[in-house]
């Protein structure tokens, strides 16, 4: 019994300790809020209650923006296509660098392509094309080869050029010194070109009449036509008009390229008294020679030759050709490609008159030819030279 009692006794106990390690743990003490002060007038409750906004209205739905495309990629800037090259073939009936009539042009060119640049203008050329079906065949050749202008720079090369361009309709020709354009034939992508060197050389004769002191001077030319006769003839009258007493010795080689022959001549005018000369074609540097030999005044025509006998060169008549060319270059690129004539003159700056500075020209006879130049240009002097 007694071992009973102790039994639930201690049941008892363990149950309370049970009981009391399962029960919460007891909750600290709340803190008190800090009181709020009342305000000292109580708020009026409002009139009448608020009114509650009236629902807002959903917005309708928007629409999503069309896609933007997307830019096309930039394409990096390219420089404009070049524009095309102005390619040009010549004909020379002597030397690039003769010195004469020859230079004249292969200079004109020069000039040209400085200008325009190598990009935009180029020429190829054929020298000492003396040989005329030579010359045509080189023509035909260029010709067959795109070449936009063809020029053949010789009086001598009219008959091919009209024979060679109805073959080339769209091709540009261009010959001289020569008036022709053989539009009367039907043809009409020839050009021609000439120079009133009459002018330049009426200008030599008055210095050359001013400067002897024999009172003989004399030219030496090719053939009795074209430019040649012209410089001659205006050589003869520049001379009288200045002293008419002055005897002008003429002589035509027969010759463009004879320099030995020319040299001759060059000779036989001095043993007969001349001191004073002057001449045209590509063989007067054989005369040129002979009147440096002798101490003789020089005038050069076509192209500058001072350099070669700088002491004895008076002035030159120098071809300037660009003027011409560059109308060519131009109504060719309109697609003109013949039928005009141009004349290279004092007035237009085809022809000019330059002075060797290395010479002592006296300054009246400078004075005088200025003059002389300027009244060719205002027309108040006429050299009387009548173009055959």
């Amino acid at each position: 019994m007694n071992a009973r009692r102790l039994v639930v006794v201690l049941a008892l106990i363990a149950l309370i300790a049970i009981i009391a390690a399962c029960a919460p743990a007891p909750t600290p003490a709340r803190t008190a809020a800090p009181p709020t002060v009342a305000p000292a007038h109580p708020t009026a409750a409002p009139a009448k209650p608020t009114t509650a906004p009236a629902p807002t209205t959903a917005a309708a739905p928007t629409t999503a923006p069309a896609p933007t495309t997307a830019p096309a990629p930039t394409t990096a800037p390219t420089a404009a296509p070049a524009a095309a090259v102005f390619k040009v073939a010549v004909i020379l009936p002597s030397a690039a660098n003769d010195l004469s009539f020859s230079q004249s042009m292969f200079d004109a060119l020069t000039k040209v392509q400085n200008t325009m640049g190598k990009d935009k203008f180029q020429f190829v050329y054929s020298e000492n094309m003396f040989n005329v079906p030579d010359a045509a065949a080189a023509i035909r050749d260029y010709a067959s080869k795109g070449y936009n202008l063809v020029i053949a720079h010789g009086s001598q090369y009219g008959a091919s050029l009209a024979d060679i361009a109805p073959d080339f309709p769209k091709t540009a020709f261009a010959w001289g010194t020569a008036v022709d354009t053989y539009e009367s034939k039907g043809i009409h992508n020839i050009f021609s070109y000439t120079v009133a060197s009459d002018q330049g050389g009426y200008v030599e004769g008055v210095m050359a009449a001013k400067l002897s002191k024999t009172g003989v001077v004399g030219f030496i030319g090719p053939i009795p036509a074209g430019d040649g006769q012209l410089t001659t003839d205006g050589f003869s009258a520049g001379a009288k008009a200045t002293n008419p007493n002055i005897q002008v010795r003429v002589t035509y080689t027969q010759s463009f390229s004879d320099v030995a022959l020319a040299s001759q001549t060059a000779q036989t005018m001095i043993s007969s008294g001349a001191d004073v000369l002057s001449g045209t074609s590509q063989s007067v540097v054989g005369a040129l020679s002979m009147a440096k030999d002798k101490n003789v005044l020089w005038f050069g025509n076509d192209a500058d030759e001072t350099s070669l006998a700088p002491k004895i060169v008076v002035a030159n008549q120098i071809y300037d050709w660009t003027i011409a060319l560059n109308d060519m270059i131009s109504n060719v690129n309109k697609g003109t490609l013949g039928g005009k004539v141009y004349t290279m003159t004092l007035q237009n700056g085809g022809l000019k008159m330059v002075y060797n500075p290395a010479f002592a020209l006296p300054a009246d006879v400078k004075a005088l030819a200025d003059k002389t130049v300027a009244g060719l240009i205002d027309g108040s002097i006429k050299t009387g030279v009548i173009a055959k």
